[in-house]
C-alpha cells in the first residue's frame, strides 16, 4: 500500500520562477522539434501566494498527439506519464525529486482548449488581485494544517474557494459572464 501523500503548503519562494524556467528549457529540448508553448501556472506562479512546492506547467501544442509521441523523451527528462488522469483532452506528467517527492506537474493540452484559458485566467486574476490571492493562501494553509496527510480532503476543503475565484477570474478575463 502506498503511503498517503503529504500535504505541504509553504510560503512563496522567490526561486519558483527560476525553477519553472529551468524545467521549461528541459521540456523544450525533450519536445524538439515540435513547437510547444509552456506557461508557469498554479500557486507557485503567483508572487506572494503560499503553495505546495510543486511547479505546475501548462503546455500547449498544435496536436495532443505530440505529447503521446514524446512520452519516451519526457521519461528520459524525468517525467512520468499519467495519461489524461481524469481530465479529457489532457496529457499529464509528474516529475519527482531524488526523495520521491513531486516537484513538477505538467498539464499538456491542444491549443485553444478551454482548459488553457481557464488556467491562465485563474493565474492572471490572482496576480493582479493580491487580497484575493492572500485569502486563497490562507485557505490553503488552513487546509494543509487540517489534512496534513490526506490530499483528497485538502482538495475538497479548498474546492469552494477555488470555484469562486475561478468564476471571478473567467468574468474578469471576459471568458464568461
Amino acid at each position: 500500500m502506498k503511503p498517503p501523500r503529504k500535504v505541504e503548503v509553504v510560503p512563496y519562494q522567490e526561486g519558483w520562477p527560476e525553477s519553472f524556467t529551468t524545467e521549461e528549457a528541459i521540456l523544450i529540448e525533450a519536445m524538439e522539434p515540435d513547437h510547444v508553448v509552456f506557461h508557469h501556472i498554479g500557486s507557485t506562479s503567483v508572487p506572494g501566494l503560499s503553495a505546495k512546492p510543486i511547479i505546475d506547467i501548462l503546455a500547449e501544442a498544435d496536436a495532443l498527439g505530440l505529447f503521446d509521441k514524446a512520452v519516451d523523451a519526457l521519461r528520459l527528462a524525468g517525467y512520468e506519464s499519467r495519461g489524461e488522469n481524469g481530465v479529457p483532452g489532457r496529457r499529464y506528467f509528474i516529475k519527482y525529486d531524488s526523495n520521491g517527492d513531486r516537484r513538477v506537474h505538467l498539464h499538456a493540452f491542444e491549443k485553444n482548449s478551454p482548459q488553457i484559458k481557464r488556467h491562465l485566467a485563474f493565474r492572471d486574476y490572482l496576480r493582479v488581485h493580491p487580497v484575493r490571492a492572500a485569502h486563497y493562501g490562507n485557505v490553503k494553509e488552513t487546509g494543509a494544517g487540517l489534512f496534513p496527510s490526506d490530499i483528497s480532503s485538502y482538495i475538497a476543503y479548498k474546492e469552494k474557494t477555488v470555484l469562486e475565484i475561478e468564476r471571478e477570474a473567467l468574468v474578469w478575463a471576459g471568458i464568461r459572464e
